[in-house]
Order: structure tokens, then sequence, then C-alpha cells
């Protein structure tokens, strides 16, 4: 049974490869991480597949090929890697110490706590709140010894 998994798995690469010539999945690479980071479309709870692929004149297979291969996941979990790199910057800046964990999944995008929470641990192999907890302390103890650092040179 293994080897029929094997197979078919195979097969449905082969399938998404002949979608898209190599060169037009290059392009379609590009315009995707243009639109998802640098126009920061990960934070819209709505954007989907879909309206990417209307942004950029295409169909969601073409989207969900280019993304399979180029990036090697699907779409949701692409955009959610975005999200998840965002939320972790915003957990351990000191200017977010006070926002509650759910406050900082709603500013990255996510549409509910629990998708948050399973794609952060997914990743992370952690929760946010031990990835917060975890960093805080690693800065608090950095800034510590800069300060240590900065009154011994002025002696």
């Amino acid at each position: 049974m293994a080897k029929y998994n094997i197979t078919e798995k195979k097969e449905k690469e082969a399938v998404y490869r002949s979608l898209v010539s190599p060169k037009l999945m290059d392009e379609m690479k590009d315009r995707i991480l243009e639109i998802i980071v640098m126009q920061k479309k990960y934070k819209d709870k709505d954007y989907s597949a879909k309206k990417l692929a209307d942004d950029l004149g295409t169909n969601t297979r073409y989207i969900s090929a280019v993304v399979n291969v180029r990036f090697h996941m699907n779409y949701t979990s692409f955009v959610n890697k975005f999200r998840i790199e965002e939320a972790m910057a915003i957990l351990v800046d000191r200017r977010y110490q006070d926002l509650r964990i759910e406050e900082v999944s709603d500013m990255v995008g996510f549409s509910n706590r629990q998708s948050f929470y399973a794609s952060f641990y997914k990743l992370m192999k952690m929760t946010p709140r031990d990835y917060r907890i975890q960093h805080s302390n690693f800065v608090t103890e950095r800034a510590k010894l800069k300060k240590k650092a900065a009154k011994k040179g002025t002696e």
C-alpha cells in the first residue's frame, strides 16, 4: 500500500508541474510574493486564493500549482507562515507586551484563536504564549547584560 501512495504522490506532482511552464511559474511566484508579502495581503483575513487568482488574472488551480511546486506547501500554509513570522516579532516587541495573544492573532490576519495556535505550534513546536515567555526572558537578559557592560565601560 505504501508503494501505491508514493506512485500516487509522484503522479500528483507531475500534474502540478505540467499545469504551468517553469518560466510562467517563476513569474507567478514573484507576483505572488509581491502581493502576499510586500503588499501584506497575508494580514487580510478575507484574502483567499480566489482573490489572489483574480488579482493575477489566473485561476486557483494555477495558484495552487505554483505555491505547491515553488514553496512546497499549500496556499493556507504559505499565508500562515508569514502571519506566524510577524506574530513572532510582535510577541517579543516591548511595545506590544500588553497585548493579549488573541489580539496578536487578529493583528496578523488569523480569523480565530484556534487556527492561530494550531499554525503557530505546527511551525514553532511551542504555543505563542510559551514563545513570548521564552523569548521575552531572552530579550530582557540581553538588555541587562548590555547595561552591565555599558556601566563597566564608564567606570
